[in-house]
């Protein structure tokens, strides 16, 4: 569920996407290229997804890394998910952020 979010970008299940100050503060062509890296991003491995989530990941634009990261919701965004299998009981957030934002 985390990979159809990501790279589909989709959030008409309510699910939603949050670039930060740093995101919002470049250009719109590399915005653009940066979720374009993020939604094509593939590269996880036992080291970076030891628990298989798919939920975090960093990629690298203009020599600067930008970390995504997933978070799995209850609806009511109050607490975490009882069961982020459940497209139900779930509402996905991911935030795109230039990784000194970290």
């Amino acid at each position: 569920m985390n990979d159809a979010f990501r790279t589909s970008f989709d959030n008409a299940s309510g699910n939603h996407i949050v670039a930060t100050q740093g995101i919002h503060a470049l250009l719109d062509k590399d915005i653009h290229a940066i979720f374009d890296l993020v939604r094509s991003f593939n590269q996880f491995s036992e080291d970076n997804d030891p628990h298989g989530h798919h939920d975090f990941g960093m990629v690298t634009h203009k020599n600067q890394d930008i970390f995504w990261k997933i978070d799995a919701y209850d609806k009511t965004m109050e607490h975490g998910s009882p069961d982020p299998s459940d497209p139900d009981q779930t509402t996905r957030v991911m935030t795109i952020m230039l990784a000194n934002e970290y």
